[in-house]
């Protein structure tokens, strides 16, 4: 089993930054991908951005070259920092951790924080 605990979210004006924090915890050599998702009121959830354990990363049209996700190997932490943001980058954004064989996600090894939420307003 693998634990996620996010943190870091909250209410910005449009422009603003961010840096949202995700803790990895318990059997986290099983998962070799952790990534960011997204999910705003109304929508389906979706991806945001991915990073794996070899250092791809893979993000949404939407958020690129404005959000990085990065991680700490070190502390089993990673990171998206959320800069020019725009209120439809309003959402409850959830950490996501998992083990992927070519594109193909393991359903036992696929794990989800609670989520945090990002109110990007005036």
């Amino acid at each position: 089993q693998v634990q996620l605990v996010e943190s870091g979210g909250g209410l910005v004006q449009p422009g603003g930054s961010l840096r949202l924090s995700c803790a990895a915890s318990g059997s986290t050599s099983s998962i070799n991908t952790m990534g960011w998702y997204r999910q705003a009121p109304g929508k389906q959830r979706e991806r945001v951005a991915t990073l794996t354990n070899g250092g791809s990363t893979n993000s949404a049209d939407s958020v690129k070259g404005r959000f990085t996700i990065s991680r700490d190997n070190a502390k089993n932490t990673v990171y998206l920092q959320m800069s020019s943001l725009k209120p439809e980058d309003t959402a409850v954004y959830y950490c996501r951790a998992f083990r992927a064989f070519f594109g193909t996600v393991v359903p036992a090894q696929d794990y989800w924080g609670q989520g945090t939420q990002v109110t990007v307003s005036s």
